[in-house]
């Protein structure tokens, strides 16, 4: 039988020492634009990474999903809000759904 807890206890001290390393060893500021570009885009990032392929993946239909997710970004690079989008992103897999049966 394998030991839960301590599987528990040795995950939350790795995640621990991933976060408290560099606050501890790294105590001088950051001139270098290009690393401070590069801390700047990575929530970006692994949130794009995240999402994109649940959104592939949240219909039965890929196909539905694509048109969502195209609709999506046609409204928001048009700067609708947040709510608009998600609306009718979600609008547009249903009735793609219903006729791609």
């Amino acid at each position: 039988m394998h030991n839960v807890y301590g599987y528990i206890i040795v995950m939350a001290a790795v995640t621990y020492l991933i976060r408290m390393l560099p606050l501890t060893l790294i105590r001088k500021d950051i001139n270098s634009n290009f690393v401070k570009s590069f801390l700047y885009y990575v929530p970006y990032a692994t949130l794009a990474a995240m999402t994109f392929p649940a959104i592939l993946h949240a219909s039965d239909d890929m196909r539905a999903s694509i048109a969502g997710f195209a609709v999506a970004l046609i409204l928001a690079f048009r700067k609708k809000s947040l709510l608009t989008v998600a609306v009718c992103a979600c609008a547009v897999v249903f009735v793609a759904e219903l006729f791609l049966v």
